[in-house]
C-alpha cells in the first residue's frame, strides 16, 4: 500500500506540459519580392471613386515614429533621407544638410525647399480603397515610415506638379527616375492593398517593359 501511494505521489509531481494546449502565435506578414511586371499583376483592378474625399481625412503630420524626439513625421523623413545629415536644433529645427530629389535630379541644401511626397497621393489612396478605412488607418498611411517608398523628400516644385495624379497622368521629369518611381508606386499600392484603374495599370506595364531589371519588394502594412 505504501509503494502504491509513493508511485501516485510521484506521478502527481510530473510537469503538466503535455496536457497544456499550445498557444498559436500569428507571424507578421513576410516581405515579398517580384519583378516589376509580376508585382503589377498582383494589384487589384477597379474603378476609382473620389466621393467624400477631404484631405483632412488623413491626419498628418503626426508625432512621427519616435514621439520623444520632438520631430514630426515630415522632419523625421527629412533627417532619414538626407545625403548629408542636417543639424537638429531646438523644436526640431533643421539647419544645413544635403538632399537629392530623385524626381528631377536636383540637389537641395535647404530643408524648407523640400516637400515630403506621399508616393501614392492621399486623394489617389482614397479613390483606390482608403475611403473604407478607419481614421486610424488613414493616419497610419499618411505617416507611414515603415517602408522607405511610402514617403519621399523631393523638390516642392516637382511635388506640386505631380499633385494627386497617378502614373497615367504624371511621371517624374527625370528619365533616370522612371523605373524607381514605377517600382515604388507599385510597392506602396501592394503594401496597403490599394487598387489601380485600367489606365494606371496600362501605364505601369508600359514602364515595366523598359525596366526589366527592376524588382519590387513590399511588406503588407500592419
Amino acid at each position: 500500500m505504501m509503494m502504491k501511494r509513493v508511485a501516485i505521489s510521484a506521478l502527481a509531481l510530473l510537469p503538466l506540459t503535455l496536457s497544456t494546449p499550445a498557444v498559436a502565435v500569428s507571424a507578421a506578414p513576410a516581405a515579398e519580392t517580384a519583378s516589376l511586371s509580376v508585382a503589377i499583376s498582383r494589384l487589384p483592378v477597379d474603378t476609382e471613386d473620389r466621393t467624400g474625399y477631404k484631405r483632412t481625412s488623413f491626419k498628418h503630420w503626426n508625432a512621427g515614429s519616435n514621439p520623444s524626439d520632438g520631430c514630426n513625421t515630415r522632419a523625421e523623413v527629412l533627417i532619414a533621407e538626407a545625403v548629408a545629415a542636417p543639424t537638429v536644433g531646438p523644436g526640431c529645427t533643421l539647419t544645413g544638410g544635403d538632399w537629392s530629389s530623385y524626381y528631377d535630379e536636383t540637389h537641395v541644401t535647404v530643408a524648407g525647399s523640400l516637400d515630403i511626397d506621399h508616393m501614392v497621393p492621399l486623394a489617389e489612396a482614397w479613390d483606390s480603397g482608403a475611403s473604407g478605412w478607419t481614421a486610424a488607418r488613414r493616419e497610419a498611411y499618411a505617416n507611414d515610415q515603415g517602408a522607405a517608398a511610402s514617403l519621399v523628400a523631393v523638390t516642392a516644385r516637382s511635388n506640386r506638379q505631380k499633385s494627386d495624379q497617378d502614373p497615367a497622368e504624371w511621371l517624374p521629369p527625370a528619365e533616370s527616375a522612371l523605373c524607381r518611381y514605377a517600382s515604388e508606386w507599385t510597392a506602396t499600392k501592394l503594401r496597403w492593398n490599394l487598387a489601380v484603374d485600367e489606365l494606371e495599370q496600362d501605364r505601369l506595364y508600359f514602364l515595366a517593359a523598359g525596366c526589366t531589371d527592376s524588382d519590387v519588394t513590399w511588406e503588407p502594412a500592419p
